[in-house]
């Protein structure tokens, strides 16, 4: 009976932190790791950008924050990260905006190489404190991100729920204008 009840907890749990669990450990992580990060759609200047191009940035760095699936569950901590703000990227790139309003239409879409995507709004990342912690980051604890992570992540710090948006593999920022 103890066993029983056991698995169904289990089943429970894996149930409402699904996505998280299937999301943190993959066979063979090598294979999704980038090396660069491509930045286009709406950009007067589409760039793609290696880690040596990331260094050139203005640098922010975290000392810890924990990842937080989106059922409420922490599933551990990412610590002494290094890396830039997805919005001095932007900036770089120039997004194009025609008339006034467009930005207000704009997304912003980060691509990992194995499909996972993460949306953020134009206005988040220029006009509220979550573009304050919208972070590209390159090092973990003073080293280079291992291949569980790429070689470029992303994560959203200033998120209550910071694991639905924490990008391993970043490969690719998009702007899109999502309305006319």
């Amino acid at each position: 009976m103890h066993r029983f009840i056991r698995s169904i907890f289990t089943l429970i749990l894996l149930s409402t932190v699904g996505h998280c669990i299937a999301a943190g450990k993959v066979d063979d992580p090598a294979k999704y790791v980038t090396e660069s990060l491509a930045i286009g759609g709406l950009v007067e200047h589409a760039l793609e950008l290696r880690v040596e191009d990331l260094r050139k940035f203005p640098p922010q760095k975290i000392s810890e924050i924990p990842v937080v699936c989106q059922s409420g569950a922490e599933l551990g901590k990412k610590e002494n990260l290094k890396g830039v703000l997805l919005r001095d990227i932007l900036e770089k790139a120039a997004v194009v905006s025609r008339s006034h309003n467009d930005v207000k239409k704009m997304a912003v879409i980060a691509t990992a190489s194995d499909g996972y995507k993460v949306v953020f709004s134009w206005t988040e990342i220029f006009n509220s404190p979550i573009g304050d912690g919208v972070i590209v980051f390159f090092e973990k604890g003073g080293l280079p991100l291992s291949d569980e992570d790429g070689r470029i992540a992303l994560i959203s710090t200033k998120d209550i729920r910071t694991g639905p948006r924490h990008v391993r593999w970043l490969k690719e920022i998009e702007v899109r204008k999502i309305v006319d």
